[in-house]
């Protein structure tokens, strides 16, 4: 059962259901319900509170979350003490993406490079650090959700960093971190049975508009993946391995992804994640041979034997954004979706729905995610191109330019 909705919901219901997975999703959100209905039974939270027990009643092997935030819900603790299978992290194992702060001190621990950083509680504590530091910082809140106060402000100079601190919602106090520069890239493996085990490097374009312009989305535009089970990069050795005293400790078991900025004293982390990802995680199940399998041992914590399947090197995500995205407080009506020809890769509907007549219609600021995977990454991008150019909603876009940029790892 995934816990979620929209693209994510139907693209990893997708990979699992044809992997011979039996797929319903527990509808965490009050939009993208038309899409997991396509690969399963879906179950709306306002009629069924508790998912737990529609677990026992459908004799369900593993959740797959969307989001940390499962973590808060009343039945969490139900569900954790159910012996069900969660695809994540529990307990004092979900801090390293939860709470920023805690990163920080936990690489600091254990000699990870992380970038000089700073919390504070209101304006002015803020503002003290600045004058202390005057240098550009970005901009986070402490505390990592989907409902944050604060969402990502990237500031490349000490002006922009001034100007967005008399602005922000210090509800929950603000993280600054030290920036870095532009040549991030991420890294994603597994952690079960005391094992680390690489699946992908990655790139997500966050910014909203083509040459890395505008505002950090609220999810990326695009994606690349490359599979890399040797750590092809770098990555893993030097910011994920250090870390594996820590998992044995706090009994991880679950997906991990590092994304990180390369200076010139090499890579620094600036975040840690305990889920595959909206963008990489169906390109990474689409690329084993046997996800389900994979998916349940790592809910069990149990040792992985990972396989791929020949060819499939690459992948690139593309989101088709609607009206008014990356600026949600710009809303447009239900449009008309219209696709030209057969699609000849995967095609995940997000803010979609049916209408009456049976036609699909957008309804929301992201409207699909288009993936392919190929033996190379060029013909992987041509490909996914030529498939999104097949979808047309009025006022909406996608960037032209993925892979132009930020890639390979380390370049900007």
């Amino acid at each position: 059962m995934i816990l979620g909705v929209g693209s994510f919901a139907h693209s990893i219901g997708s990979a699992l259901a044809d992997a011979g997975a039996t797929v319903s999703t527990y509808l965490t959100r009050n939009y993208g319900h038309y899409p997991p209905t396509l690969v399963g039974k879906t179950f709306s939270r306002d009629t069924y509170p508790n998912p737990v027990p529609l677990a026992r009643e459908n004799n369900l092997d593993v959740f797959i979350p969307q989001s940390i935030d499962w973590a808060q819900q009343s039945w969490a603790e139900e569900l954790r003490a159910s012996g069900i299978g969660i695809f994540s992290p529990v307990g004092e194992a979900m801090r390293i993406e939860r709470e920023r702060d805690f990163a920080r001190g936990l690489c600091a621990q254990y000699k990870v490079p992380f970038p000089k950083s700073f919390v504070a509680s209101n304006r002015i504590e803020a503002e003290k650090i600045l004058a202390q530091h005057p240098q550009p910082f970005v901009i986070k809140n402490p505390l990592c959700s989907p409902t944050s106060p604060i969402h990502t402000i990237l500031c490349e100079t000490v002006a922009d960093t001034r100007a967005w601190l008399r602005h922000i919602n210090y509800a929950e106090g603000v993280f600054l971190q030290e920036y870095l520069g532009r040549a991030e890239a991420g890294h994603i493996a597994l952690v079960s049975g005391g094992e680390i085990h690489s699946l992908v490097t990655n790139q997500e374009y966050k910014y909203a508009f083509n040459g890395n312009l505008g505002i950090i989305a609220g999810a990326p535009l695009g994606g690349l993946v490359e599979r890399d089970e040797n750590d092809k990069y770098g990555l893993a050795r030097e910011l994920i391995h250090p870390l594996l005293p820590w998992f044995k400790k706090v009994n991880y078991n679950g997906p991990i992804q590092v994304t990180a900025i390369k200076v010139r004293t090499g890579w620094h982390v600036i975040e840690y994640n305990i889920r595959i990802g909206v963008t990489s995680g169906p390109m990474i199940l689409r690329m084993l041979k046997n996800p389900a399998e994979v998916v349940l041992r790592t809910a069990r914590n149990e040792k992985l034997k990972l396989a791929f399947h020949d060819g499939l090197n690459f992948g690139c995500s593309l989101t088709l954004a609607g009206y008014g995205y990356p600026f949600t407080q710009v809303r447009g009506p239900h449009l008309p979706l219209e696709v030209d020809g057969k699609f000849d890769c995967d095609v995940w509907w997000n803010e979609v729905a049916q209408g009456a007549d049976g036609k699909l219609v957008s309804t929301g600021h992201r409207i699909a995610d288009v993936i392919a995977l190929a033996p190379t990454l060029n013909v992987a991008i041509a490909k996914a191109y030529a498939n999104i150019r097949k979808i047309r909603v009025v006022g909406s876009y996608y960037r032209t330019d993925v892979g132009k940029t930020l890639w390979p790892p380390g370049k900007v």
